[in-house]
């Protein structure tokens, strides 16, 4: 199965399930893609992923509809190029701060004359079923660029950043954003829904898909109404919930 998910966040109106994976495990992987979620966002920013457990989790998905993304440890050319070496079919950008971070951001994506991203998909042709010579004007053309908004600077540039061609989809990272505005963990605080609306605002209005983190039915289905279409959460999470829920059975 090809790369399918730049044509997904194309498609007006169509919603998408993202889950953050932070658990090393190709198993767990293969279990997420199996339910049918579009996206595992394999995390390297946060998470205890290393270059094998990578290819081995995005090896995972193979044979499914689901897209394997990565997040990056910080903007930077090596870690897209090994990570879509690797057969990524996106990035997951943290920490911008610019207009000028996201242009570098996709150019890391396109190989030159367009970006700058060095030629050497020998794993990666593989995974996505082409030849070698091919993999360049097929896989390599349709990979997807997600930017992360979690810093001040991202705020404060937002227009500038959102109107930067060739970004796929935007994610609204509130635990980090609301940190980095000094009222941590406080999503309700008005500096946090002042910031979260000029956010929506400027993303929504630059026609981009928006996404954000929904533990529960009631989240999601208010963060639809707002127009954001991909929703998800975080696998570790997913399952301290799940297991707690069981301890409480035998209180």
């Amino acid at each position: 199965m090809g790369m399918t998910l730049k044509k997904k966040l194309a498609e007006p109106g169509r919603l998408l399930n993202w889950q953050v994976c932070v658990i090393p495990s190709a198993v767990s992987i293969q279990a997420m893609a199996a339910t049918g979620t579009d996206i595992v966002i394999i995390d390297q920013e946060h998470g205890p992923i290393g270059a094998e457990a990578l290819h081995a989790m995005i090896t995972a998905t193979q044979g499914t509809g689901c897209a394997p993304m990565v997040r990056i440890p910080e903007i930077g050319e090596a870690h897209v190029k090994r990570a879509l070496d690797a057969g990524a079919e996106a990035i997951c950008f943290p920490l911008l701060r610019t207009a000028e971070d996201a242009r570098r951001c996709v150019a890391s994506l396109r190989y030159p004359p367009e970006g700058t991203r060095g030629f050497g998909p020998f794993i990666a042709h593989s995974r996505w079923q082409v030849a070698l010579e091919d993999y360049a004007t097929g896989p390599g053309a349709e990979t997807v660029c997600l930017i992360l908004i979690e810093t001040r600077d991202a705020l404060e540039n937002i227009e500038e950043i959102v109107a930067v061609e060739g970004i796929d989809a935007v994610v609204i990272a509130t635990f980090d954003l609301s940190t980095d505005l000094g009222v941590s963990g406080q999503m309700e605080h008005p500096v946090m829904q002042e910031a979260v609306a000029r956010i929506e605002k400027a993303v929504l209005g630059a026609g981009l898909p928006l996404g954000g983190i929904a533990f529960t039915e009631e989240a999601a289905n208010t963060l639809r109404a707002k127009g954001y279409r991909l929703l998800g959460g975080v696998d570790l999470m997913w399952l301290k919930g799940a297991v707690a829920k069981s301890v409480e059975w035998l209180k």
